[in-house]
């Protein structure tokens, strides 16, 4: 389980008061209104900010952070990541999971509960996300993560219960 979990990514800056534009990387966007703080991954290492105010634009969130009064302080911060500690993550609802919890479960059949393979990586697309698994015999398979393939996600238990769709499995 990773520490810190992905909330957006700095784009660029707004006006010359310090704000940042962030593209969300997260279900609610409403969460920088609901969070006081966030770390900044920069290439000279992690900050610990203050969100001030939040406004909205478009499809992005605008970010003014308390520790920043001016463009010039700001301007080296675009595509740094913004990250929140599981601590200071939203509570999740039954049966919601974080998308990097699911990276490294093992997949079984729901017929004969057969191992798939593991899921190596999540493709967030924009009709749904798919799990991208890879299989004993290193091929590599894409499931949709739809209800009616991916029945159950135990992230505790690294395991993913899925039903094999027509065609999933074929090469």
């Amino acid at each position: 389980m990773e520490d810190m979990l992905r909330i957006g990514v700095v784009t660029t800056t707004h006006g010359i008061r310090g704000e940042l534009k962030v593209f969300p990387t997260t279900d609610d966007i409403n969460r920088f209104k609901k969070t006081d703080k966030v770390i900044l991954v920069t290439r000279q290492g992690n900050l610990t900010l203050h969100i001030e105010g939040v406004k909205f634009f478009k499809n992005l969130v605008i970010v003014k952070f308390k520790e920043f009064d001016n463009i010039n302080q700001v301007e080296t911060f675009r595509k740094c990541d913004l990250m929140v500690t599981r601590e200071d993550a939203l509570p999740l609802e039954e049966g919601e999971y974080y998308l990097c919890d699911v990276v490294g479960a093992q997949v079984f059949d729901e017929k004969d509960q057969s191992l798939i393979g593991k899921v190596t990586q999540v493709i967030e697309t924009g009709a749904n996300n798919v799990f991208e698994i890879e299989t004993e015999d290193g091929r590599t398979l894409l499931f949709p993560a739809i209800p009616d393939c991916i029945k159950t996600v135990d992230t505790k238990e690294g395991k993913v219960i899925a039903h094999v769709m027509k065609g999933l499995m074929d090469l």
